[in-house]
């Protein structure tokens, strides 16, 4: 996953936009190319995911239902960490 990111972040180049290339993950789209899709859609796919080819070879809906579950609540624990590191603020008073 990290891949991924660095290699996004490196091809964004956030301090010289001039300075942006493409990637296997990041690609150019004109204005022009933006507006004439349907509805001017920014979903735009070109990499292909091969474990939905067959869903056949998904796991069972009870299966997928508790692994959806373990991520929500790990994701959950971690907003949770985060919200308690940050520093408490006063409440502002309206007249």
């Amino acid at each position: 996953m990290w891949g991924d990111l660095r290699e996004f972040v490196d091809c964004y180049n956030a301090d010289n936009r001039h300075l942006r290339r493409a990637g296997e993950r990041f690609r150019f789209y004109s204005f022009d190319e933006l507006i004439a899709r349907d509805k001017a859609s920014l979903d735009i796919f070109w990499l292909k995911d091969d474990s939905l080819d067959n869903l056949a070879d998904l796991p069972p809906p009870d299966v997928l239902q508790q692994e959806i579950i373990d991520h929500l609540e790990a994701a959950l624990a971690a907003f949770r960490d985060v919200a308690a590191s940050l520093p408490r603020t006063l409440p502002v008073e309206t007249d």
